[in-house]
């Protein structure tokens, strides 16, 4: 087992070679990062090839912008018009904070704009999207949409949006990641403009490592190590190691097996690759099928992780963590503070051992694999409809304006302040992002993965690919209803089915 501390937490940033050395191989084509990554850092300030824990604090609140100047660049205080704008915003579930900076976002538009008259309408994930083809089809869809990353291209396929990207705001490509850009971009041409984005990391709970025998400081450094160390923790502690998530029809599933998927060098199609076509098949080559048999290797094998990992999502995480019977899991940087609630809540004994399991929780990157380091990459994105299927039509200098405001390196850092960083790079340089690493608990881990993030595939099918097919094959491996070859070639023909639809 690797057992490198700077493997696990990432807490060195390639030297210039070495990272010349790394973008010339496999791993840049997963990170999202490519030959663009010096031109983002001489036209940034922000070197992703620097990308680390340190290097994140480092520049956090070392410069300021003026957004207002950036925006009227684009489009003048005085212009008068009318915008209607549809986003997922905050919930009764949502912290107050998320509440007040988005009525301070609409206070800061309006009196920057005291002359667009403003219809917005915050809306569920679920519901708008079914609202939103209704109303593409009935010719009454929002002059611009907020979107979750994965959505955007079933409209774009459709021919339903204006090519819309970031040189339309007055910024340049070089200013958002990659992977962002990838999910914007349909046949070539840009469809939005990225607003916020995000990756996950390996939590793990250091006493039940101490108890296995591992280093309680250092995470499995490869995915290998990973099956080594949830075998470990059942072995000698009886605990389940890893919190495997195999539901079918469930986002969280596809959010935790793909990265292991990429990092052999497996995938959907070609996502993973610095430019896919989404023409290539890659669920069942080698790759593919090693990182198949490394769940079956868990579940069966082993018996290292849930038997209920058919039928988890990462809600079912959560129990057997915060009581000290799960070892290790995937989740975003709130997830320590759901953790926190659940020991507020405890009591008696129950409490006793929360307390001691929130002590005892750490982050670190999701391990590589031999093709890379992955991470599904999230986020959301502004998309501007076509004229002619917007209700009283589209008013181009509105939409611009919002968006130029929304994706600027203020606002995109601010509403992404709980559990998502800036779309904008810039972003990452103010003294609020400053802020939220003093104040988020591992925000600097979970922020240190997006170089190795990786977009679900961009096209129409993504979202039937990742939450039927791949969890259908995962689930054929661990129920043992068929081999890992059949499973993989199974989903392969499935695959190449849907995509012939299109």
């Amino acid at each position: 087992m690797s057992k490198s501390k700077d493997d696990g937490i990432l807490s060195r940033p390639l030297g210039r070679r070495q990272f010349m050395a790394y973008t010339a191989g496999a791993g840049v084509a997963a990170a999202g990062l490519s030959s663009t990554a010096l031109a983002q850092a001489s036209k940034t300030g922000v070197d992703p090839a620097k990308w680390t824990a340190a290097y994140i604090k480092s520049i956090a609140g070392t410069e300021t912008y003026d957004t207002a100047a950036e925006c009227y660049k684009v489009v003048p205080k005085d212009y008068k018009g009318r915008l209607t704008y549809w986003y997922f915003g905050p919930t009764q579930a949502s912290p107050q904070i998320e509440h007040d900076l988005d009525k301070q976002f609409w206070d800061a538009f309006k009196a920057m704009y005291p002359n667009i008259q403003v219809t917005a309408l915050n809306l569920n994930y679920n519901e708008m999207i079914d609202k939103l083809r209704t109303s593409a089809i009935g010719k009454a869809a929002p002059m611009v949409v907020r979107l979750p990353i994965l959505a955007g291209v079933e409209f774009a396929a459709k021919g339903q949006l204006m090519e819309f990207g970031p040189e339309s705001v007055g910024y340049s490509k070089d200013e958002f990641w990659p992977g962002a850009m990838k999910s914007v971009t349909w046949k070539g041409k840009t469809y939005g403009v990225p607003t916020n984005n995000e990756t996950m990391a390996l939590i793990w709970n250091a006493a039940l490592f101490k108890a296995a025998g591992l280093d309680p400081e250092s995470p499995p450094a490869t995915w290998d190590d990973l099956v080594a160390y949830s075998k470990a923790i059942k072995d000698k502690t009886g605990k389940n190691g890893y919190g495997m998530v195999a539901r079918v029809n469930a986002g969280n599933t596809p959010f935790r097996f793909m990265p292991q998927l990429w990092a052999f060098g497996g995938g959907a199609l070609d996502e993973a690759e610095e430019n896919p076509t989404y023409k290539s098949i890659f669920v069942n080559n080698d790759a593919s099928k090693k990182a198949l048999q490394a769940s079956y290797d868990m579940y069966v094998r082993d018996k290292s992780v849930p038997t209920s990992a058919l039928t988890n999502t990462q809600n079912e995480n959560q129990d057997p963590f915060i009581a000290g019977n799960l070892g290790m899991m995937i989740a975003h940087p709130s997830e320590y503070a759901v953790m926190l609630d659940r020991a507020k809540k405890a009591t008696g004994e129950d409490k006793k051992v929360a307390d001691e399991v929130v002590a005892n929780m750490r982050y670190g990157l999701i391990p590589k694999g031999a093709a890379r380091r992955a991470v599904v990459f999230g986020g959301s994105n502004a998309h501007v409809f076509r004229p002619d299927l917007v209700d009283g039509g589209l008013d181009v200098n509105a939409a611009k304006a919002i968006i130029a405001f929304a994706t600027g390196p203020e606002w995109s850092t601010k509403m992404a302040w709980v559990s998502s960083n800036p779309g904008n790079l810039r972003g990452f340089k103010t003294k609020w992002m400053k802020e939220r690493l003093e104040t988020i608990k591992f925000l600097d881990v979970t922020t240190s993965m997006l170089p190795n993030g990786i977009p679900f595939p961009v096209v129409p099918q993504a979202t039937e690919i990742m939450n039927i097919i791949v969890p259908n094959m995962l689930q054929n491996v661990l129920t043992q209803k068929m081999t890992v070859a059949a499973a993989a070639d199974t989903a392969a023909k499935q695959i190449k089915e849907l995509m012939n639809e299109l």
